[in-house]
């Protein structure tokens, strides 16, 4: 007998019958599966092969959860050869069924996760990890609140004459963008067309997107989900987001790049993650008068910064990452917390009392949603549970404040590869089968990155080594 699916896992087959009849125009339907890598793969399908997904699954197989950013199988998993690449039950999410009009009229897109045969959610599957995490707080009465704020650059979608990325012309004036522009109107309306485009298609997905600002980096912009009590739908949101940013995009001849640091001399994306937690009655356990919260919000942020040197792999999860923290730069170095200060990794946002809650600033925008939620919430959770100090707050200039600090952070992709596979407490929220799979994943990658000899190499060592 097959064993029941985890609640939040798995849609109704009715969800699939009234969507075909409510879009008979609906003639392909494209299902993705987001992996450890954070990138959607899957198949496109025919309008009259998705009703045999919601009714049974769709075999897929098992190695693709733990594939590289590239596609490469990561042979030293075990998922490759030594058990036949055999193949898992990919089961469509509940909520996810929706038109993608950047791939035209006609076609659609779903989420799925990942099932071993007998039904059971497979415990590398990454949204499956955040349920499990979720599912902790449910055991002590608590809701998790979240919300992402997500950075990225557009660029044109054709490459410069000497191969380098460059800002996208924009309106009638043809002109390209040379200004940071932070919080620039100017900067909005020449990207006008863009986002209207962007958020008619978000509302088309029920994706909640809001406002849109001109960050930091020339051509950069960042715009916010709304918070929910679902965290789950959430991380489904935001992957959902960075693919039709990047889908819209490139209909305006742009690209929408969540590159952690796509520029050398700009400021790096970031992917900010908001959270409080709602007590059963819906209530906002940390807020307080005290502009610092409730005293277990301070255990959260104390659980938070415990937990932030062995979650680097998780927020920083590629060579590139690691480009983006640079003092001074917005980006966190340190284990530092703070109110209305962002140059701390865990900031408490200015607000009216009912809204205390952390912004945790370390994760990069390329980091996947779904395991960069079950990381902050693991230090939640944790904090919690044994009652943290966090420490004293940074006041003023959180840079100098971590020049000062013996207070660490991985500083490098391998050293946080080995942190996050060394931690006892990792392996207790993400599953020690987990932990060894990405630790796997990511030693492939980095042996693979750091064997290309780059244009920088020749320029620095051909003639002077």
């Amino acid at each position: 007998m097959d064993k029941p699916l985890l609640p939040g896992l798995a849609a109704s087959p009715e969800e699939c019958r009234a969507f075909l009849a409510a879009n008979p125009h609906i003639h392909y339907v494209e299902v993705l599966f987001t992996g450890m890598s954070g990138v959607p793969r899957g198949k496109r399908l025919r309008r009259h092969e998705l009703q045999a997904i919601y009714d049974y699954g769709r075999f897929l197989p098992g190695s693709v959860q733990v594939v590289d950013i590239t596609g490469q199988d990561a042979y030293d998993t075990g998922l490759v050869w030594e058990n036949g690449d055999a193949d898992l039950l990919a089961r469509p999410v509940a909520g996810s069924l929706v038109p993608a009009p950047w791939l035209g009229d006609d076609t659609a897109q779903v989420l799925v996760s990942m099932h071993e045969l007998d039904g059971a959610p497979s415990d590398l599957d990454p949204r499956v990890v955040l349920k499990s995490i979720i599912d902790r707080f449910a055991q002590d009465g608590l809701t998790p609140v979240a919300a992402c704020e997500l950075e990225f650059y557009l660029v044109d979608a054709m490459r410069a004459a000497d191969g380098r990325l460059q800002a996208p012309l924009h309106g009638p004036t043809g002109r390209r963008a040379t200004l940071n522009g932070v919080y620039g109107l100017r900067e909005m309306e020449d990207i006008g067309p863009f986002l209207r485009e962007l958020w008619a298609t978000a509302d088309a997905q029920g994706v909640p997107l809001e406002g849109a600002i001109a960050e930091y980096g020339v051509s950069q912009i960042e715009l916010t989900l709304r918070h929910k009590p679902d965290v789950l739908r959430a991380a489904d949101e935001a992957v959902m987001y960075k693919r039709l940013a990047k889908g819209v995009a490139l209909r305006h001849g742009m690209e929408a790049t969540f590159m952690a640091k796509p520029f050398s001399d700009q400021a790096g994306n970031g992917l900010h993650l908001h959270v409080s937690l709602a007590d059963a009655e819906g209530r906002n356990i940390f807020a307080s008068q005290d502009e610092e919260g409730d005293p277990r919000l301070k255990h959260a942020i104390g659980g938070m910064k415990a937990l932030l040197g062995p979650s680097m792999a998780i927020f920083a999860p590629n060579a590139n990452s690691f480009r983006r923290f640079r003092a001074n730069s917005y980006a966190p170095v340190a284990p530092t917390w703070g109110v209305n200060n962002r140059t701390v990794s865990l900031r408490i946002p200015a607000g009216p009392p009912s809204t205390r809650h952390v912004e945790h600033r370390v994760a990069g925008a390329d980091a996947n949603p779904y395991l960069a939620l079950a990381a902050l919430l693991a230090g939640v959770h944790y904090g919690l549970k044994h009652q943290i100090d966090p420490g004293p707050k940074v006041v003023g200039d959180g840079y100098a404040a971590a020049a000062k600090s013996d207070l660490k952070l991985p500083s490098n992709w391998f050293a946080a590869t080995d942190a996050f596979a060394a931690s006892d407490i990792m392996k207790d929220y993400f599953g020690e089968r987990f932990v060894a799979m990405y630790a796997a994943l990511k030693r492939q990658e980095q042996d693979r990155f750091f064997e290309v000899v780059t244009e920088l190499d020749l320029e620095w060592y051909l003639q002077n080594a």
